[in-house]
């Protein structure tokens, strides 16, 4: 699909950003909005990590972020939503709650397992959001060893010894006839990746001989590894919440052909999808439901080609900055 890339800027209203820790082992990845968004969160792995996710189930009264993230760290790396939200007000974002005084800035994440194998001073992870929030851009989008992928891997079934590197992939493309619609990954998967367009194992548990080891082929330690891939869709085309919860599902199905086992007990998979609604459809849907599942289905394929990018990232994609000052957060 020639029409693809890894420009979110082509999505109305979204902006980017990425930051590492300083021995790039793991890190956080940020979307931000332009204000609050329609999300809706689709949680399948056994064992997820989030932040503020409950009130963004389709009964809740509110369902608006300004950012969403995906983070290292496990549950230590839920800080960077405090450095994500002091950057979003210092550049004057935020809402006034029932009319009180005091701005909130509802954002919500997940995270994936990349903890040192070691002990080791785990790193400020609210620095981290900040800094990622800072630096957020329209534009194409740094793959690979980055931001929330810095310190992923792929295919954990025969432990955590003989995995390979996963990492963040991005993918964009069009959406009816005006719209966008772009997925991000941090593929960090006790399952192998299998490119769907002609089966082929791309990475995953590492043989003896050093080739790939497809999972079920050895003695596998599929129910002890930990693993997770987060992701966060995005379109301009508006859209109920109920669509988005169906488009949720659609990916996560996707997400499936690229990863192999995936959704297993000690997974943490999580997806979470947003329209700007930047955009209105013109004409009404020929059967209930229509742009729910033409989104779906175009999110399904970009979902597994990021996947692919996240293991195998074209070697002049764009490194990741990690200079700026060192902020507090609040």
């Amino acid at each position: 699909m020639a029409s693809e890339s890894r420009d979110f800027g082509r999505i109305r209203g979204v902006a980017v950003g990425q930051a590492e820790s300083d021995d790039v082992t793991t890190g956080v990845t940020v979307v931000t909005f332009d204000g609050p968004v329609p999300t809706v969160v689709d949680v399948r792995g056994g064992a997820s990590g989030t932040y503020d996710t409950a009130s963004l189930s389709l009964d809740a009264t509110f369902g608006g972020r300004w950012a969403l993230f995906l983070t290292g760290g496990s549950l230590f790396g839920l800080d960077a939503a405090r450095g994500i939200r002091t950057q979003i007000l210092e550049r004057g974002g935020g809402v006034r709650p029932f009319g009180n005084p005091n701005l909130l800035v509802p954002v919500s994440g997940a995270v994936l397992f990349d903890l040192p194998r070691r002990r080791s001073q785990i790193p400020d992870y609210a620095e981290l959001g900040y800094r990622a929030a800072r630096r957020a851009r329209r534009g194409p989008v740094a793959i690979g060893p980055v931001g929330a992928g810095a310190g992923a891997t792929v295919g954990k079934y025969l432990g955590r010894d003989r995995a390979m590197p996963g990492g963040l992939g991005v993918a964009v493309g069009p959406a009816g006839t005006r719209g966008t619609i772009g997925v991000i990954v941090a593929v960090n998967s006790v399952g192998a990746i299998r490119d769907p367009s002609n089966g082929a194992w791309v990475a995953g548990a590492r043989g003896r001989n050093g080739g790939i080891v497809p999972p079920g082929s050895e003695d596998s330690t599929t129910g002890r590894a930990r693993g997770t891939t987060i992701g966060i869709v995005v379109t301009d085309l508006a859209i109920e919440r109920g669509g988005l919860a169906r488009i949720a599902a659609e990916v996560h199905s996707g997400l499936a052909t690229a990863i192999s086992p995936y959704q297993c007990a000690l997974d943490g998979d999580t997806l979470f999808v947003s329209t700007t609604e930047k955009i209105r459809r013109a004409g009404a849907e020929a059967w209930p439901g229509e742009l729910a599942d033409d989104l779906g289905r175009r999110g399904a394929e970009l979902a597994a080609r990021a996947v692919l990018a996240a293991v195998r990232p074209a070697p002049n994609r764009p490194r990741a900055a990690r200079s700026g000052r060192r902020r507090r957060a609040r």
